[in-house]
């Protein structure tokens, strides 16, 4: 994607770095995709990292923070969009939001900055 994003993060290559570290946790860990699983599992206290699309609705996004503020979890801002989102999880669909309950072989959660 060309052009320049204002929530693009600040070290070079962050966005292939999270790509991959994604794909990894598709292949060996747990996840859920959408946002009703994603609060779902906020709830039930099962979520180590949440990742939001940057066209995800505010109140929508507002919500999905508000949780993780509570249960004390981790969010990623994804600088993408859904569809991006989507196609860096090796779905053929737009991914809003997206809970990793067991990050599996990759480092994801230790690479996040806690925001």
């Amino acid at each position: 994607s060309s052009g320049i994003n204002a929530e693009w993060p600040l070290r070079p290559g962050a966005m292939e770095s999270i790509n991959s570290r994604l794909a990894l946790v598709m292949k060996s860990g747990k996840f859920t995709i959408g946002y009703r699983s994603t609060l779902k599992s906020i709830r039930q206290g099962k979520s180590k990292l949440i990742i939001i699309a940057n066209n995800t609705p505010a109140l929508r996004k507002s919500e999905i923070e508000y949780y993780c503020m509570l249960a004390k979890v981790g969010v990623h801002h994804y600088s993408g969009s859904n569809i991006d989102l989507g196609t860096a999880c090796g779905k053929y669909f737009r991914v809003g939001a997206l809970c990793i309950t067991d990050p599996g072989d990759s480092d994801i959660i230790r690479s996040m900055p806690a925001e």
